[in-house]
């Protein structure tokens, strides 16, 4: 203890200054990803992008529809008539599909129900169960406009069957492209993460041999224990 006393006051202000340790925030990230409420709104630019794409689907299918169905009392034939109320109602179903999904996903989170993240990230928007409704929904509407343009004889069936067969195939375009993103995207992150493992491990393994040998430790045991106190 004496030796502590007379250290000098230089050596004692150039200490290293004292680090927030790596599991302190490991534990504030871990208690933050535990909070169920913050589960629904990961990946907010995600979530924004199938949210809109859901909104412009429901509005689209459900305009189309409609006009479909409203036209089909003035069709020049039965065949024409009954292609035109089928289709309209098939587009009305997609956009109910759609729409349905959307304010499931908003009753549950409201209610609270859901306790599994699993779940909560099948359900919230931008989950695993958009891009496959958003898939169905554009080859819905791509089949229904090739179906559409397969009524030769019918030369006002030829726009709009042009029309939701182009729509229906950027849709389907558009969730495939954004499929290849995320598969990529994950791919990198599983990189990143073997590499920050192999870094971590290459540092655990280094030794760092700060003090020389001392050929007499016997002799300076005392003070070497009253310096480290």
């Amino acid at each position: 203890m004496a030796e502590m006393e007379h250290l000098p006051a230089a050596r004692q202000g150039h200490d290293p200054p004292v680090r927030p340790r790596p599991e302190l925030a490991w534990v504030q990230r871990r208690t933050l990803d535990e909070q169920v409420e913050l589960w629904w709104f990961g990946e907010p630019r995600v979530s924004l992008l199938c949210y809109g794409a859901s909104v412009g689907l429901v509005l689209g299918l459900g305009l189309g529809g409609v006009g479909l169905l409203s036209s089909a009392s003035t069709a020049p034939g039965r065949s024409t008539a009954a292609w035109r109320l089928g289709v309209g109602s098939a587009l009305c179903l997609l956009a109910l599909a759609v729409l349905l999904k959307q304010l499931l996903s908003s009753a549950v989170q409201d209610m609270g129900c859901v306790r599994s993240r699993r779940h909560v990230e099948l359900l919230r928007s931008g989950g695993r169960l958009d891009p496959p409704l958003l898939l169905a929904a554009g080859l819905g509407t791509a089949s229904c406009g090739a179906a559409l343009l397969g009524l030769a004889g019918d030369d006002d069936m030829l726009p709009a069957g042009a029309v939701l067969l182009a729509c229906g195939g950027a849709v389907a375009l558009g969730v495939g492209a954004y499929t290849a993103t995320v598969l990529w995207r994950s791919r990198r992150d599983v990189r990143r993460r073997s590499r920050w493992r192999r870094r971590g491990r290459r540092r655990r393994v280094r030794v760092y041999n700060v003090a020389g040998p001392n050929p007499q430790p016997w002799r300076d045991s005392a003070s070497s224990q009253a310096s480290l106190i």
